[in-house]
C-alpha cells in the first residue's frame, strides 16, 4: 500500500479468489453459466494467478445470473472501449453480474504522476500504469465496496493486481466499489498497476479463477492527462474516452 512518507510495497503477485463450488436448482427465472474452464499452457505464471481455494486445480463451478443476461464467453479477445458482461462472486454466495469497459491504457510516469508520494527502490525499478474503466451492475447483488475485478498481464505473461493506496490518489481513482453498488448502478474506475522491472502492459484481464479462460482487453497507451480541477478527487472522470484521441502514445516511462 503506498502512503505519503512512507511507502510500503504492498504488490502482490497473486491474489486468492474463492473457489466456486455449488450447484444449486435454478428455477425458471435463473439460468445457469458454467465458469470452469481447462488451463492452457500458455496461461500467465500460476504463481501469479488467481488461485481457487483448497488447492484444486480445476473446481466445477457453476454461477447463477439473472435470465436475460448473456455472459461474454470465456476467451475472448477485446479491445479498449468493448464491454463484456460477467459473473463475479468475491465470496461463495455472493454473486454480481456486471457489465465492464475498459476505455483507457495509460503509461504514467513517477515524476509527473507521483509527485508528493516517497517510493522505494523497488517502486522505482517498475513503471506505472493507468486503466480507466466503466463498470455497471447488472444484476441485484450489491458489490459495494469491493475492488474492480480486473489485473493487467505483463510482458513475463503474469499477472498483476491493481495497487493499493492508504489515502486516495488524485491521478487515478477509485479502485473500488463505492460502499453502495447495487442494481443498475455504474462507476468510472480507474486502477494503478506497477509492473516489475520495467515491465510492459500486455493486456488487461478479467481472470476471477485459476481455471477460467481469461476475457482480455488491448488497445493503444496514452499519457495521462492532468485532473480537472473540479474533478479534483473524483477518480476516472475526464479520463475514460475509449474512442478519445487525447493523450500521446505511452512513452513516457
Amino acid at each position: 500500500m503506498l502512503i505519503r512518507a512512507a511507502v510500503h510495497n504492498c504488490m502482490r503477485d497473486q491474489r486468492r479468489a474463492e473457489s466456486v463450488r455449488r450447484h444449486r436448482h435454478v428455477v425458471a427465472f435463473l439460468v445457469c453459466a458454467g465458469l470452469a474452464a481447462g488451463c492452457s499452457g500458455n496461461d500467465p505464471d500460476p504463481a501469479s494467478s488467481p488461485a481457487s481455494e483448497g488447492g484444486s486445480g480445476s473446481p466445477s463451478a457453476e454461477v447463477i445470473v439473472e435470465q436475460g443476461v448473456e455472459l461474454t464467453p470465456q476467451g475472448s479477445e477485446l479491445e479498449v472501449g468493448d464491454a463484456a458482461k460477467v459473473a463475479y462472486e468475491p465470496r461463495q454466495g455472493l454473486v454480481g453480474v456486471l457489465e465492464i469497459k475498459v476505455t483507457r491504457l495509460e503509461k504514467a510516469s513517477f515524476k509527473k504522476s507521483f509527485v508528493g508520494w516517497d517510493l522505494n527502490a523497488q517502486d522505482k525499478k517498475s513503471t506505472p500504469y493507468f486503466v480507466r474503466a466503466t463498470v455497471t451492475t447488472l444484476g441485484t447483488t450489491d458489490l459495494g465496496g469491493r475492488p474492480v475485478p480486473l489485473y493487467i498481464v505483463d510482458g513475463n505473461d503474469a499477472l498483476l493486481e491493481a495497487t493499493p493506496f492508504a489515502s486516495e490518489f488524485e491521478p487515478c481513482s477509485p479502485a473500488t466499489f463505492p460502499k453502495k453498488f447495487g442494481a443498475g448502478k455504474t462507476v468510472k474506475a480507474c486502477m494503478v498497476y506497477l509492473a516489475r522491472n520495467k515491465g510492459d502492459l500486455v493486456a488487461v484481464s478479467f481472470r476471477p479463477t485459476q481455471d477460467y479462460d481469461p476475457i482480455t482487453w488491448t488497445g493503444e497507451l496514452k499519457t495521462p492527462r492532468p485532473p480537472k480541477k473540479d474533478d479534483k478527487g473524483k477518480g476516472g472522470k475526464g479520463g475514460d474516452g475509449a474512442d478519445d484521441g487525447g493523450g500521446d502514445g505511452g512513452d513516457n516511462g
